[in-house]
């Protein structure tokens, strides 16, 4: 496989350091509010690594932090945590509102044929390694104490920048853009360990013991200290969304490498935005979309997940409800070609190790989902190529996309296969009405076919009867 590392910018040739088995993290939600489908997007691409990876024969490990504590509502560390924000924002305890919000994620993660992570660990349930990593950073000589607060010394660290390829003059002079100085900071760029519970923060609900005071650690120190606890370090490969590419991943890298002495992660890859016009989504700006929201419109769950994987995870995804319904239709129609493998018998008994070959290589691509969409379009059209190959051929395509299109071509073939009498009964009236051209007589019995859940279509010899696709 060849995979897009951030860190040194181009494609590079998969070998994970400790043969067959792979190490992964990728970072998990703050589970203040719901997630939004540009989030979403990004737990679909995590989601299908993982699942190339197992298709190749790896044993993934899979990390994931969930974010119940010290995400403040700025990368500066200012303003409040967002889970008491949300917790005064609903009237309920910062431990009400991060269960809601964490069950709420999987719930939306399940719809979606997400799997779980080996290893899902809580932000508030690691507060011990997370101290033990900041006494050795201390110990280091990277960070320096305040009134409020233990903060990094980014100056230090010479590599800071490296995976955004900024330099740290560059970062200063964008971080003061529009930002007033943290008195108590030496630089903007530092970034908090640990948050003392005085001032500002004196009446933080959740808080611990710490050298520096009782407090709460900085948002950035639990992924560090999660994926070195379960993972190791260096460990294979690191994920999230790019917006976490230029300050939380960064920070990450620094106080990592200075505690252990070691690169942190092997691979770096990040999603890119979902954008609504000219917009990227985010819950700040209030321009965002939630799963559940699709879900009242109408849309299925995989409809979206087919859209995620049509476009590349190194592009943007322009996401509008026209974009959603273009994905269901096709969609739907994939499942529909498919259900046709399982009621009729092909004429061609010849099976060509080529076609598995083309599948394989759009996916060993850097994850070239659209590529692997677009072959499996051509597959299914091809009439060369015998049912019982294809159908091996989407078993695959099902295991790495997650798109449970076999399953539901199989109960749609069995719908096709069997439709009551009385159905066919009104197939054949509205038929005849629009022999008679009574259009209007013959919609009015269209439309109560659909209400029992089937569609028909017409043609040159005259109309099939089809269950409808989304009843699937």
């Amino acid at each position: 496989m060849m995979l897009y590392n951030t860190l040194t910018r181009k494609k590079e040739d998969f070998k994970p350091i400790n043969g067959k088995t792979v190490g992964f993290y990728s970072c998990g939600p703050t589970v203040y509010d719901y997630a939004h489908i540009g989030n979403l997007r990004t737990y679909i691409f995590s989601d299908t690594l993982k699942r190339t990876l197992s298709f190749f024969g790896y044993k993934v490990k899979h990390v994931m932090n969930i974010t119940d504590v010290g995400h403040l509502t700025s990368d500066s560390d200012e303003g409040e945590d967002k889970i008491e924000k949300g917790a005064k924002r609903e009237g309920k305890s910062v431990r009400a509102i991060a269960k809601f919000y964490e069950k709420a994620f999987f719930s939306d993660a399940k719809e979606l044929n997400i799997l779980k992570p080996t290893k899902i660990a809580r932000a508030t349930e690691t507060i011990s390694d997370q101290i033990k990593l900041i006494k050795k950073i201390k110990k280091a000589g990277y960070a320096y104490e305040t009134e409020s607060a233990l903060y990094f010394d980014v100056s230090k660290f010479k590599d800071y920048g490296k995976l955004s390829g900024q330099s740290i003059e560059e970062k200063m002079a964008l971080s003061r853009e529009g930002l007033v100085l943290d008195s108590e900071k030496k630089s903007q760029l530092d970034f908090a360990l640990w948050v003392k519970c005085v001032g500002k923060h004196k009446n933080h609900a959740l808080r611990w013991k710490s050298p520096w005071g009782v407090g709460f650690p900085g948002w950035h120190i639990e992924c560090s200290a999660i994926s070195s606890k379960y993972l190791g370090q260096p460990f294979d490969i690191h994920t999230g969304g790019e917006d976490h590419i230029g300050t939380h991943h960064e920070n990450e890298i620094a106080q990592s490498e200075v505690a252990c002495g070691k690169p942190l992660a092997k691979i770096w890859m990040h999603t890119r935005h979902m954008v609504l016009g000219d917009k990227k989504m985010s819950k700040s700006s209030g321009e965002f979309i939630t799963l559940s929201k699709l879900k009242q419109d109408g849309f299925d769950p995989l409809c979206f997940r087919y859209l995620c994987l049509t476009a590349h995870y190194r592009s943007n995804l322009a996401f509008s409800l026209e974009s959603l319904g273009k994905a269901e239709v096709a969609y739907f129609n994939m499942i529909d070609l498919a259900s046709d493998l399982f009621l009729k018998k092909s004429s061609q008994k010849r099976i060509s190790s080529k076609y598995e070959k083309e599948f394989t290589h759009s996916i060993e691509d850097d994850l070239d989902t659209p590529g692997m969409v677009a072959f499996v379009w051509k597959l299914l059209k091809d009439k060369e190529v015998s049912c019982k190959q294809k159908i091996k051929i989407l078993e695959n395509f099902d295991f790495i996309s997650g798109l449970d299109i076999l399953s539901r071509a199989k109960r749609l073939a069995k719908e096709k296969s069997f439709i009551p009498e009385e159905i066919k009964n009104l197939a054949k009236e509205r038929h005849i009405l629009r022999e008679k051209k009574d259009f209007k007589g013959a919609d009015i019995i269209r439309l109560t076919l659909a209400k029992k859940g089937y569609e028909i279509k017409d043609n040159e010899k005259g109309y099939d009867i089809i269950h409808s696709k989304k009843s699937l």
